[in-house]
Parts: C-alpha cells; sequence; structure tokens
C-alpha cells in the first residue's frame, strides 16, 4: 500500500546550470532504449532505414515546418541512435504552452527566490516532442520501440568546436564500427 505522504527524492538534472538551453548551437545524442537496432542497419558504409527510421529521418529533415525556431544544419541517424547539431534562435520569440519561455536570468531569480520555475528549456522540450512523435509513430504502426529516458548534449563552442562535430557526424556512417554505440 502507498503512502500518500511518500517524498520521492529529487532528480538531479544532468543540465548544467550556467548553460542557456533556451538559445544556440547544441551537439546532441539521443539513443534507444539497451542500444537496440531500431531504425535500420549499416551495411557497407551504408546506412538502410527501415520503417521508423525513416520517420525520425523525416522528422529531422522538416523540423522547422513544426517548429520554426529551431533548425538542423546536420544530423545522421544511425542504428541505435541519432545525432544532431541543433539551433535554438530568438528565445524571446518562442512560446511554449502560451506563454514566453523564461530567460536564463529569470530562470535563475525564481531559483533564487524559491519560486520553482516549471517551464522546460527550449532544448529538453524539443528533445521530448521528437522523442514522443517517434514513439507515436511507432505505436500506431504496432512497432516495438523505446528509447532511453535521457539524452547527451554538448554546448557549441565556436566555429572550430562545430567543424569538429560536423565531421564527427558526417563521418559516423562510415566509422559504424568504431562508434561506441556498435553493438
Amino acid at each position: 500500500m502507498s503512502n500518500d505522504n511518500t517524498i520521492f527524492p529529487h532528480r538531479k538534472s544532468p543540465r548544467a546550470s550556467f548553460i542557456d538551453y533556451n538559445n544556440g548551437d547544441y551537439f546532441v545524442t539521443v539513443c534507444t532504449k539497451d542500444k537496440i537496432h531500431y531504425f535500420g542497419e549499416i551495411i557497407n558504409g551504408v546506412m538502410y532505414f527501415n520503417q521508423i527510421g525513416e520517420e525520425l529521418d523525416h522528422e529531422l529533415r522538416n523540423v522547422s515546418e513544426h517548429h520554426p525556431h529551431v533548425t538542423i544544419p546536420i544530423y545522421t541517424v544511425m542504428p541505435n541512435h541519432f545525432h544532431a547539431i541543433i539551433r535554438i534562435a530568438h528565445p524571446e520569440d518562442v512560446i511554449n504552452a502560451n506563454r514566453c519561455i523564461p530567460t536564463a536570468k529569470e530562470r535563475m531569480l525564481n531559483k533564487v527566490g524559491n519560486n520553482h520555475d516549471t517551464s522546460n528549456p527550449v532544448l529538453s522540450t524539443f528533445i521530448g516532442q521528437i522523442k514522443a512523435s517517434i514513439t507515436r509513430y511507432a505505436n500506431k504502426c504496432n512497432i516495438n520501440f523505446k528509447w532511453q529516458p535521457r539524452y547527451h548534449d554538448h554546448l557549441v563552442r565556436g566555429i572550430t568546436d562545430g567543424n569538429q562535430i560536423a565531421q564527427y557526424i558526417k563521418n559516423n556512417v562510415a566509422n559504424w564500427t568504431l562508434d561506441c554505440f556498435y553493438t
């Protein structure tokens, strides 16, 4: 029997408190649960999408149709994960659930004032929406599918960093057997 007064531990956020996830370029990696190959297979250096892989590729390629403040200059879908550089622009124009997303300064003031800010940063919201869209598609098509609960992000720190990340994404399929997600 559950106790109504049960207090659950606060889950620590993996996001850096000093980064504003509402604006900028981010390198993200999102994996499937248990690194299962849900999106297709790589054969002789070529990624062949299955049905759900095609849907994910379509979502990432056409991101601006549903998210005008988000662009993805480069991405790759792998058998069990995807990498992307996600560019988020103009946080002052971003509306989420009919309210403006607070800036990093506003979020910090809320934390200092002990008013807990319940809004998610644009990056987290966007990743959640992509995951939800693909999960809905899988469910609709009776495809057994699950995401890993979290994702990895890295703030792109300048042109050199961005170019190195873009090169990594571009060569990811060719280097599949060397990839840490290769199973």
